[in-house]
């Protein structure tokens, strides 16, 4: 890719192949999306490739996130996740993403799909966005206002609007992609 690709990712050669695979591709896979949300939880505070460079870690340590499995954790597993200095030990994510966990069932079994609820906020498509710098892109929408108004009602935790819109970039709810950077065209091909 060219110089042009947008300047956040710098030249950390994970956070480039996270930018060119994955950043801004839509995903609709409902446990995927409770995946990245749980992730930009435990960003808060933190820069995002901190997050990135554990994210295999978190992975294993939270079963992949199977949410089913999350939901049934106890003591003893936030006691083991506490323990595990691959990831970010923070009482309060991990019994976020345990009672997240709960809630994302608890919408699934009753016949709410966790993925159509959250796409509903950009109208089930993802917003395309023109800019072509960095200082043109927002922290937060009307939409990622929403969406954490929403979220928190629902019980979730670490989910306040600048952390939603970064969720929302990531799986492709907006593209952010600046205009100049060959991604934002072939990810703007990938839109429903």
């Amino acid at each position: 890719m060219t110089e042009s690709r947008c300047p956040w990712c710098g030249t950390d050669p994970l956070y480039v192949t996270y930018h060119d695979t994955d950043w801004g591709v839509p995903e609709y896979d409902a446990r995927a999306l409770w995946e990245k949300l749980v992730l930009d939880g435990f960003q808060a505070g933190l820069a995002w490739i901190t997050i990135l460079r554990k994210r295999e870690a978190f992975r294993a340590a939270f079963d992949g996130f199977d949410p089913r499995k999350v939901a049934a954790y106890g003591e003893a597993d936030r006691a083991r996740l506490m323990a595990d200095a691959g990831i970010v030990r923070s009482n309060a994510k991990i019994d976020a993403a345990i009672s997240g966990a709960r809630i994302w069932c608890e919408m699934q079994d009753s016949g709410e799909d966790f993925s159509t609820w959250l796409w509903s906020f950009v109208g089930g498509a993802p917003i395309q966005n023109s800019y072509a710098s960095m200082s043109e892109v927002p922290t937060q929408t009307p939409e990622s206002v929403a969406m954490a108004k929403a979220l928190k009602a629902r019980g979730f935790k670490f989910c306040g609007p600048v952390i939603v819109y970064a969720f929302m970039q990531a799986v492709g709810m907006v593209n952010d992609h600046l205009t100049p950077c060959p991604r934002h065209e072939a990810v703007k091909a990938l839109a429903r």
